[in-house]
């Protein structure tokens, strides 16, 4: 959990204010359920990482009761991602790779939900 949440906290503050404001919009490439949009798409795009990072490093900081089962289905998201991504870029990894990426992104959403008695507060 600190490891995402420090994760969550780099993206908020440091990576996506870059993104958005600072990035060229002809440069600005964003990925959502594994489709790469660019341009004002991916500014958009960004905008919208922003928040469910601000939202993640937000209830991960205070360890927040809604943050499950939120938190969870965005990881498998991010696994689901990974999977159309990789699979239809055929850049030359090795599947087994692939999988091995795929299945941690699945054992850290069973790994949260595991935990989801952690959060306490609302």
């Amino acid at each position: 959990m600190n490891a995402v949440m420090v994760f969550c906290f780099f993206m908020t503050f440091i990576y996506l204010p870059w993104d958005v404001f600072i990035k060229p919009v002809a440069e600005d490439q964003e990925v959502w359920f594994g489709v790469l949009f660019y341009g004002w798409l991916a500014k958009i795009g960004g905008l919208l990482h922003w928040f469910v990072y601000g939202a993640g490093a937000y209830g991960l900081w205070n360890m927040k009761r809604w943050l499950h089962p939120w938190v969870e289905i965005y990881v498998l998201q991010v696994a689901f991602s990974m999977g159309v991504w990789s699979f239809s870029a055929e850049d030359g990894t090795p599947v087994w790779i692939e999988l091995l990426v795929i299945g941690a992104f699945v054992f850290l959403a069973w790994c949260f939900y595991r935990n989801r008695n952690l959060n306490k507060t609302s």
